[in-house]
């Protein structure tokens, strides 16, 4: 698992607590913030964006990665996820398929609850077995 210094980890969860205040869930009242550090030290916060056609709402953990592939980075030290329940909430099925394409399987996830509290686990142990680049080319055809 990457190494992240306290200082860090205080940001990290502080940024995921301010993005959820931006959350646009006027549909679900359910707010999320995400925090994300690059490689090079960069931070990129996201919020959930929801829409009237609830398909085409984006969760805030991909807001985060989006913002941060947009700029350029590939490589990420670790990622923070903030709701407004007293237990943990972990991000959805899309969002761990998604995060996994910019791995590593050791990224510490944080996933911060209302009491003041975090639960740490790996991208690896959110989604075992993920599908990847490599599984897909065994496809292609020649």
């Amino acid at each position: 698992m990457n190494h992240i210094s306290k200082e860090n980890l205080d940001l990290l969860f502080k940024y995921a607590l301010e993005a959820k205040e931006t959350s646009y869930s006027p549909y679900s009242k359910f707010r999320v913030g995400a925090a994300l550090l690059t490689k090079d030290g960069t931070w990129y916060k996201g919020c959930n964006v929801e829409n009237a056609s609830y398909g085409a709402a984006i969760c805030a953990e991909r807001t985060a990665y989006c913002k941060a592939i947009s700029e350029g980075h590939r490589e990420f030290i670790a990622l923070a996820v903030s709701t407004d329940q007293d237990d943990f909430v972990s991000p959805c099925g899309i969002c761990r398929q998604f995060i996994s394409e910019f791995g590593p399987g050791s990224l510490p996830v944080y996933l911060l609850n209302t009491k003041g509290e975090f639960k740490l686990i790996t991208l690896s142990e959110l989604l075992p077995l993920s599908f990847s680049l490599e599984q897909g080319q065994k496809f292609l055809i020649k």
